[in-house]
């Protein structure tokens, strides 16, 4: 079960929000009628800043801003009429990024010491990239002094455990309704990688118009992402998969295919859609939109072919 796996603790429910800004803390917009197992996520397209973190923030906003997923959210709304439902953050992943363990937190970062369970130790908390981040860009450090251990915990409480518990749920009803539940997390990415470069590789300029991970086929069934990658590429895009980004924790948390949860991490070119450096959305927005909805549409339908006719037999 993908409640079973190790990463994020049991707690009692949140009381108030954290942040008066930040009520709610995410949105999770539902179809007028269930339609598909297919189950969004966009945890890092959040762009509502509180007024007390950006006080604490040595960073100005718009350099903030630039490690968001800008417009992600808008970019996969039409998933919603296809009757497909999607959750996005309102909060920044500069805030708290809930593509994370729960607990990978930088002691270097918070005046006093954090609990014994937190992870200190990984990849990701030593490249400043933690559940809550010490650095965005290139290495450009957040916060003018430390937090308060208590301030990281409470961020975790009120922010990110809802919405993993809602995104849980949506998960269970869709694998309930359908026999399966496919999670696909939405990301953009930068047109130059910041990722270090690859032996073989001459430059960071990401050729791709998306990426797909499904951490190396372990994730998700290959013939749902080979059906996103076909469609891609009949619409005229270009496609990787797993090079550079093979999907983080989401991806690997929630995927599950011998229990029937199935995720996948798309990753949109921000070339594409927008301008990086003034953030403005391309001519080609509203198209791109078009077209990642009628994708996921042709994958429900294919899923349903496949797998209705299964799940009729079997009840």
């Amino acid at each position: 079960m993908v409640s079973g796996k190790s990463g994020i603790r049991p707690s009692p429910q949140p009381g108030p929000p954290h942040e008066p800004e930040l009520d709610p803390p995410f949105d999770m917009i539902e179809p007028d009628t269930l339609a598909s197992p297919l189950v969004f996520s966009s945890p890092h397209s959040g762009s509502v800043y509180p007024r007390r973190f950006l006080a604490s923030a040595r960073l100005d906003a718009m350099t903030l801003r630039r490690s968001e997923d800008a417009y992600v959210d808008e970019l996969f709304a039409g998933v919603v009429a296809r009757g497909a439902p999607l959750v996005c953050a309102r909060f920044p992943r500069a805030y708290l990024d809930l593509n994370r363990e729960a607990y990978e937190l930088d002691p270097r970062m918070f005046e006093g010491r954090l609990p014994g369970f937190v992870n200190t130790r990984s990849v990701r908390v030593a490249g400043g990239l933690g559940t809550i981040a010490r650095v965005v860009g290139d290495s450009q450090e957040i916060y003018a002094q430390r937090l308060k251990v208590d301030e990281a915990l409470a961020r975790i409480e009120k922010l990110y455990k809802p919405y993993h518990r809602a995104l849980q749920v949506l998960l269970t009803r869709a694998r309930e309704n359908f026999g399966l539940a496919v999670l696909v997390d939405c990301h953009s990415m930068p047109s130059i990688s910041t990722l270090p470069l690859l032996p073989e590789s001459a430059d960071r300029k990401i050729k791709a118009d998306f990426v797909l991970g499904d951490r190396y086929g372990t994730s998700a069934a290959v013939e749902f992402v080979d059906c996103i990658e076909d469609e891609l590429y009949r619409l005229g895009y270009s496609v990787l998969r797993n090079k550079p980004y093979a999907g983080g924790f989401i991806t690997e948390h929630y995927g599950d295919p011998a229990n029937h949860f199935h995720a996948m991490q798309i990753e949109v070119n921000r070339a594409l859609y927008m301008d990086e450096k003034s953030m403005a959305k391309a001519e080609r927005f509203e198209r791109i939109g078009v077209d990642l909805a009628e994708v996921m549409e042709t994958l429900a339908r294919r899923i349903s072919a496949r797998y209705g006719g299964e799940r009729t037999a079997a009840e």
